[in-house]
């Protein structure tokens, strides 16, 4: 790591909060603490915001990987004041979260001319239902005054021939499907008739109060689900619906969005029970159309994701927040007489305490068999020891052309065994084209993500998708060199250059120090930002969560769509 700029001190040296990191649950974090007149000192060790949830050029993306994926030397604190009366030391270190990094290139002319113009995602796919709780909060906030998006036009379910399937989402999308029958038209008006009857009863609660209540009321509970139905598996109870395959695969992976194969329910990891996948389609269902100028269920921001945690972080510099980049955290300072967190050390050398301390991911205390300091690790022992149970692979592809000729900015999933026959988990596809400045014209980026036990498993669930998608020059791996070289693969996209990677996923920890959590394998933030949620509430659980402060009508209008 190159050595830090010369910055002068920070003052004052005491914060009711430090947040280490400026990925987007730790700008959130920090937004909501200054929100509720905490003093914050959001620090971090890159050049640029966003940490795991930035957009990067191909340079700064290629170093992110590359610097992430092994461990990285890091400056100890063994210089200045280890020894002072009231606290120890425990020196920490950059976890790598980032494995079998694959950077290729097929057009030297492109990176030479345009490789600073492009604008990509380390956590992509990823998208904003417009009616889910991630546009909320930056309306609540009030940090949408600061990213402006645009919409994802439209939506597919793809299958291994290189056919890409309308997403039917609305009743409108449904009667102009031409690949529909008409008796799967009648059927998925019927299920989404009924859908909506659940929400509408579950909403008001079954409440009459007139001389027609009985008569509401039993057309009402002909409306709902039962609860038998709501408890059992949501494939069965569409089964049970009498829909076809190609629609339950629609509405599984494409609407509600799955991950997992959800007809082998004995080994399904992820079993989505039928009143979870109601409340999935209703949020994709309250998402059409809730912006006239949004087509879709998804928005995007202008610039890419990476414009998500600066907004938060403006928010909270208003608030009186202190930010510092390109400053390495590098020690924790232990109360001597209590064992308890009371400060950091910076790479400047310089002590700053705080009261509570929020970690980036990446950031962990090495071993006890690497440090004298035995007694202060059992204090830290859970940013020693990380549950990863899963990991995930994900793909940024620079392609020639667009997928559909004329649509630019579109999702694409493929379900499980969608490719072949041993791929149990969904594959996600989103790409992004110049119009929302992501990438030069006549160029289009795109993202494939999916969910993976082992970096084998993760990377064919990667070159499936490429090669049902695009035309992909021989690298010499097996998935790749056998791309069947038919009229179809002559029309796709050609790749021009790509980063495969396998990412960590990492939970938030909460203790005296908490760590927030790496990106997750979702298509959106819900489960990020239920975490710094949490996180926050665990921090502060007598303040409110971003006070309102601008009312719901009034902010309507701020989403900043554009």
């Amino acid at each position: 790591m190159s050595e830090p700029p010369s910055y002068p001190p920070i003052d004052p040296t005491t914060f009711d909060l430090i947040v280490v990191g400026t990925g987007l649950p730790e700008s959130v974090i920090a937004a909501a603490a200054s929100a509720s007149g905490k003093s914050v000192l959001h620090l971090d060790h890159n050049h640029f915001y966003g940490s795991h949830f930035s957009s990067l050029s191909i340079p700064d993306l290629t170093s992110f990987l590359n610097s992430n994926s092994t461990p990285p030397p890091f400056p100890t604190s063994s210089t200045t004041s280890a020894n002072a009366d009231d606290f120890s030391v425990v020196n920490l270190a950059i976890r790598p979260l980032y494995s079998d990094v694959e950077i290729s290139s097929f057009s030297a002319q492109l990176l030479q001319e345009h490789s600073n113009k492009f604008n990509l995602d380390v956590s992509g796919p990823r998208v904003l239902f417009c009616a889910d709780k991630s546009v909320n909060l930056l309306l609540k906030s009030g940090a949408s005054q600061y990213v402006e998006f645009k919409s994802i036009d439209a939506s597919f379910v793809g299958d291994e021939n290189g056919n890409l399937w309308n997403v039917p989402d609305s009743r409108a999308s449904i009667f102009k499907d031409k690949s529909l029958s008409l008796m799967e038209k009648n059927r998925l008006m019927r299920f989404f008739k009924l859908v909506q009857g659940q929400l509408a009863a579950t909403a008001s609660g079954g409440s009459g109060g007139n001389e027609n209540q009985e008569e509401e009321e039993e057309a009402e509970s002909s409306s709902k689900i039962s609860v038998e139905d709501l408890e059992s598996p949501f494939v069965e109870f569409l089964t049970k619906m009498k829909l076809s395959s190609k629609i339950k695969s629609i509405i599984l992976y494409a609407i509600a969005m799955a991950d997992y194969d959800q007809d082998n329910i004995g080994a399904c990891k992820g079993l989505l029970k039928t009143k979870d996948g109601i409340d999935r389609l209703a949020t994709y269902q309250s998402s059409v159309g809730r912006f006239t100028n949004a087509l879709g269920a998804f928005i995007y921001p202008i610039y890419g994701q990476g414009e998500m945690p600066p907004a938060f972080c403006r928010r909270a510099a208003v608030k009186g927040s202190i930010y510092v980049l390109r400053m390495p955290v590098i020690a924790l300072l232990m109360d001597k007489s209590s064992g308890g967190y009371k400060g950091i050390r910076l790479a400047s050398g310089q002590d700053i305490f705080s009261q509570k301390l929020v970690l980036d991911p990446s950031l962990t205390v090495p071993s006890p068999s690497a440090s004298p300091l035995d007694s202060p690790h059992e204090n830290f022992q859970f940013l020693c020891v990380r549950d990863v149970k899963q990991k995930v692979a994900r793909g940024i592809c620079i392609i020639r052309s667009s997928l559909k000729p004329d649509i630019a900015n579109f999702l694409v999933v493929y379900p499980p065994r969608s490719l072949y026959p041993e791929q149990m988990t969904s594959i996600r596809a989103l790409q992004i084209g110049g119009s929302l400045a992501v990438c030069p014209p006549d160029t289009f980026v795109l993202y494939l993500s999916a969910l993976c036990d082992d970096v084998h498993q993760g990377k064919k669930l990667l070159n499936a998708a490429m090669n049902a998608l695009l035309t992909c020059p021989d690298s010499g791996q097996p998935e790749t060199s056998s791309l069947d070289q038919t009229e179809n693969a002559v029309a796709k996209p050609i790749l021009l250059w790509s980063a495969l990677y396998i990412q960590e996923l990492t939970t938030a920890q909460f203790d005296s120090i908490s760590s927030t959590s790496m990106p997750d394998a979702k298509l959106d933030y819900g489960d990020v930002l239920d975490s710094a949620i949490k996180l926050f509430e665990k921090m502060y659980p007598n303040e409110e969560f971003f006070p309102e402060t601008v009312s719901p009508e009034d902010s309507e209008n701020d989403v900043g769509l554009s």
